[in-house]
């Protein structure tokens, strides 16, 4: 049913709302009318049971559209929410850890990367070893393995853990689908690999 005054929070000026005296029409079907009074763009919109849309207010004469506007708004608004949740994607955060941390601190920092990839954003994760631990990488690696085999269900790995400087990373893009409940991150954290060597020094 046509309105033709018609409140929104958008904006948008609608039928009546309409100041122009002429206006640029589009039908429904998207086909161009040509230059027409706004009284008779608004009489065309509702002899259509439609409204009469402002789409390029800036235009000379504004360009308006023959359209159901409830329908328009939906759809705005939900590609919008699209739009929004897109830009969320690609954003990096990033997680370091020790070789040698603690099963405990383990466990928070794992909650940390699974709220992160939840939330849509990449995660680097990475291992720093600072002097004599640069001995005993293959912790470092162990523990990025066991991360990423851990949270396999709300990130997937992107390659293998690399070694640069005195650093290993391993990247972690969100995975598809449904995201799985915070509380069994924290009953699942992966053990922190035994450090073997005799060096007590960080």
């Amino acid at each position: 049913m046509n309105i033709l005054y018609r409140k929104n929070d958008k904006g948008i000026r609608v039928n009546r709302q309409i100041t122009a005296s002429q206006v640029r029409l589009i039908d429904a079907g998207g086909a161009v009318v040509g230059i027409r009074s706004i009284y008779e763009a608004v009489s065309m919109a509702r002899a259509a049971g439609l409204d009469l849309v402002e789409i390029s207010p800036m235009a000379n004469p504004p360009v308006c559209k023959v359209m159901d506007f409830s329908k328009y708004l939906y759809d705005k608004d939900k590609q919008d929410k699209e739009n929004r949740k897109k830009q969320k994607v690609g954003v990096l955060k990033e997680i370091r850890l020790n070789p040698r941390i603690a099963t405990n601190d383990l466990q928070t920092k794992t909650r940390h990367i699974a709220d992160f990839l939840k939330d849509r954003n990449k995660v680097r994760v990475t291992v720093v070893f600072r002097g004599r631990e640069n001995q005993h990488r293959h912790l470092g690696e162990a523990i990025l393995n066991a991360v990423a085999e851990q949270l396999a269900e709300v990130g997937a790995p992107e390659g293998k853990p690399q070694m640069l400087g005195n650093r290993m990373s391993i990247m972690l893009s969100p995975v598809s689908g449904k995201s799985q409940p915070k509380k069994q991150d924290a009953a699942q954290t992966p053990p922190v690999p035994e450090n073997t060597s005799a060096d007590g020094n960080k």
